[in-house]
């Protein structure tokens, strides 16, 4: 294709797409189960929430008609306590139904036959209630409920129960002109005089198909509406599915950062933040793994991080990586805080406390506590997104990060198992961390780094 071709094409792909927006006429056929199962969920809370109108509503008719004079001095047949006694059944019947399994669509279908034919029953009663002509009835301001009963079928995403409703409602009133009309063949009350038609039972025909139409036009903007908002529930539905799935997948706090984020984020973005960065291992896991079943590695790894990764987390931590048996987690990266080090430290001691009580756990009972390796590193790093527009990563950058990995893997050399830097146990001191032993301080080399370091032995 040319690229006059696609200039050419560009405004009819470009209408198409703004027609497919404001008029999504998918179904959710297409969609994942879960999804489909997310959105029938609301829409079973939604028909309880219309029963419990409906019960609003045909009480306010139902308190509206007790308090109402009856002209007739209650000498006429009126059907509208029983309709209204009916109604009220059936509801309570539905309401129970609906919390109990939920209604399916013919049950939902009934339910609109049920409210419309109801209604138009009662309207119809009027004149024999008040002992005038059948015309009387087309008078009677109650065929605004009927604008009620749409609009309940409106708290559903499905655009059919509105046009069911309105067309019901519509072919109802239709019927009730057609029954005044042809009642008395040899006076059918139609007039052309609008004023006689206001002040007496004639009947306007102008007048009535401008209800229909009215009706039917509610009914068919109504619809548009719900699918336009269906639209919006399924996106909704379907970020908000994404958002759980992120959240397995990524720790709470970076599922947190990239869903509620103002503007969508880029390779590149990034900050400077002074934090502390942990890294939690298990010394020989590897060569042990390599005689394991697959299984079995997987649920040993899976009960370890079970055990660790709640405390980071309470700790204020948030994991940054798993690396097999490897964890490394930051305190104060993604969020400033005030106390990383202390944190970060009381974390450490937890989670020493917890290898304790490995021995009641059938997959983790075989590990040595000593084997449990942790160092914790602090100072400015750098934190942000890397990656292109197609993948992208939340990571942490900085030699406090490169430390804290050297440190965890030099805890064989003094049979620690848990080391840091003398000045960041100072650090952690400041913001309030008072450990419950005493920590020792050595001097030593750490491989792959220059110098030597004054390391706070937290646990031996």
């Amino acid at each position: 294709m040319t690229e006059l071709q696609q200039r050419e094409r560009a405004p009819d792909d470009d209408l198409r797409a703004i027609v497919r927006t404001a008029v999504p006429w998918e179904s959710h056929r297409n969609l994942p189960r879960r999804i489909v199962q997310s959105i029938e969920r609301q829409d079973h809370a939604s028909e309880v929430l219309a029963k419990l109108i409906q019960l609003a509503v045909v009480s306010i008719m139902a308190v509206l008609y007790l308090a109402s004079p009856k002209t007739d001095a209650g000498t006429a047949f009126s059907p509208v306590p029983y309709a209204l006694s009916i109604y009220i059944i059936l509801n309570l019947i539905g309401l129970f139904w609906a919390l109990r399994w939920g209604l399916n669509d013919w049950a939902v279908y009934g339910s609109i036959l049920i409210d419309m034919t109801l209604l138009m029953v009662l309207i119809w009663s009027f004149h024999i209630q008040y002992e005038q002509p059948a015309s009387f009835y087309l008078k009677a301001p109650t065929i605004l409920y009927a604008f009620i009963f749409i609009a309940i079928r409106a708290m559903r995403f499905q655009a059919r129960f509105v046009v069911a409703a309105g067309v019901l409602a519509s072919l109802g009133w239709m019927a009730m002109v057609i029954y005044v009309i042809s009642i008395d063949p040899e006076n059918t009350m139609i007039t052309r005089d609008y004023v006689e038609y206001l002040t007496s039972n004639s009947i306007l025909i102008g007048a009535e198909l401008d209800k229909i139409i009215t009706i039917l036009l509610v009914t068919a903007i109504l619809a548009l509406a719900l699918r336009r908002g269906y639209a919006l529930l399924v996106n909704a539905v379907r970020d908000q599915q994404a958002a759980q799935e992120l959240s397995r997948f990524f720790d709470a706090s970076v599922a947190s950062q990239i869903t509620t984020a103002d503007q969508s984020i880029s390779a590149g973005e990034g900050a400077t933040r002074e934090a502390a960065v942990l890294n939690i291992d298990i010394r020989g896991f590897t060569t042990m793994a390599a005689s394991m079943p697959a299984n079995e590695v997987m649920g040993i790894l899976t009960a370890y991080q079970k055990q660790i990764v709640p405390i980071i987390q309470a700790n204020g931590g948030t994991i940054d990586k798993f690396l097999g048996d490897g964890i490394m987690a930051t305190f104060g990266a993604l969020a400033p805080s005030d106390t990383y080090a202390a944190d970060s430290l009381r974390a450490v001691d937890e989670i020493i406390a917890n290898v304790l009580t490995w021995k009641d756990i059938p997959e983790l009972e075989r590990f040595d506590p000593h084997a449990i390796n942790a160092a914790i590193a602090g100072g400015p790093i750098s934190v942000g997104a890397v990656g292109d527009e197609k993948r992208l990563e939340f990571t942490v950058i900085g030699p406090a990060v490169n430390l804290s990995a050297k440190l965890e893997k030099h805890n064989k050399v003094p049979g620690s198992r848990a080391l840091c830097t003398e000045e960041f146990l100072e650090t952690a001191k400041l913001q309030g961390y008072e450990p419950d032993h005493e920590i020792e301080i050595i001097s030593s080399e750490v491989e792959g780094t220059h110098g030597t370091f004054q390391l706070a032995v937290l646990h031996a």
